[in-house]
């Protein structure tokens, strides 16, 4: 089982006496301060580390000062899952820790535990820091079958994504053969409905919520990831090309200009310049280059206007609402 990096924080905890921690009737003046963050209730970490943590790190680690907690073996799930394979969801993570149990006897969700009574027999499960974990299919599985027709799709596409440091979690001739024999009864159609549209092509969640509002917003299926050689013979990957049109699209996300692993020693100044560089080139081998950010994704109507004013044709209207259905 693959298991991401741990989290650059450091966690105090009152039950280990941190010699670092304020006492603990400090501890309220230090949270109002933001000095310190709660992780859960008596796991701390500064709050400059916290900040610097992405969202799914977050998770992962309140799922870690959770779990560290559990006497009995817990079987974690859904997104506490997610967390663990390091599978990317599409909006917030949730404040509490998911687990299966049994349909009877499974007790009730608290605080910081979510329990999902959906069974725990015959699945495939690791063992992950004394507990058990669902394997990532199985948590793609879960998570599809309680999500909208988006997000399932989204962490479906995670679970494929070829281009993942380490390989791809699963196969869709895998994820297909576990539907079949796995899948809730409650949400299986959602979940057939969403592996029939997923990819591992997609490289982000935000490439993920592009390709599925594309195709709800009426243009043409683009391709994949298509390469192109520049004048200057270097090699570049489209996130989509609508070859009729000879129309790229291109989501422009800010972490390639903030994220120091995306900027390889480079300054963001740097990478801003590089990125116009390669745009206004493809621009010279290509009819037109399309490019939005996040917000034309929380609104369609604006990722509508942008596609729209560049050319590409659209088999319907402009919607009138920034909520579209499949």
């Amino acid at each position: 089982m693959h298991t991401p990096s741990a989290p650059q924080a450091t966690v105090r905890r009152v039950r280990d006496g941190s010699p670092d921690l304020p006492d603990y009737r400090k501890v309220r003046r230090a949270l109002a301060a933001e000095t310190i963050h709660r992780v859960v209730p008596g796991s701390f970490v500064l709050k400059h580390e916290w900040d610097a943590l992405t969202p799914i790190e977050r998770h992962r680690l309140r799922v870690v000062e959770t779990v560290d907690r559990m006497r009995a073996p817990a079987v974690l799930s859904h997104f506490a899952a997610a967390a663990v394979h390091d599978m990317d969801i599409l909006g917030p993570w949730p404040e509490r820790v998911d687990v299966r149990v049994p349909p009877a006897g499974g007790g009730r969700s608290s605080g910081l535990v979510r329990r999902h009574a959906v069974g725990v027999d015959d699945l495939e499960l690791h063992e992950w820091r004394g507990h058990y974990v669902t394997s990532p299919t199985q948590t793609a599985i879960d998570i599809a079958a309680i999500s909208d027709h988006l997000h399932a799709v989204v962490v479906l596409d995670q679970l494929l994504w070829e281009r993942r440091p380490g390989g791809p979690l699963a196969s869709l001739d895998e994820l297909v053969a576990l539907t079949q024999t796995n899948a809730p009864v409650k949400g299986g159609a959602r979940v057939r409905h969403a592996v029939a549209a997923a990819t591992g092509a997609s490289d982000s969640v935000r490439e993920s919520q592009s390709r599925i509002l594309i195709r709800r917003l009426g243009f043409p299926q683009p391709v994949l990831q298509r390469e192109f050689i520049l004048p200057d013979r270097s090699l570049v990957r489209t996130d989509f090309y609508f070859p009729d049109q000879d129309h790229v699209g291109e989501f422009d996300g800010l972490g390639k200009y903030l994220d120091p692993a995306l900027l390889a020693g480079r300054t963001p100044e740097e990478a801003l310049i590089a990125e116009k560089d390669r745009a206004d080139a493809l621009s010279r081998i290509v009819r037109r280059v399309s490019r939005w950010r996040t917000p034309a994704l929380r609104d369609p109507r604006k990722l509508y206007d942008i596609l729209i004013a560049d050319g590409l044709p659209s088999a319907l209207p402009r919607p009138t609402s920034r909520r579209i259905s499949d």
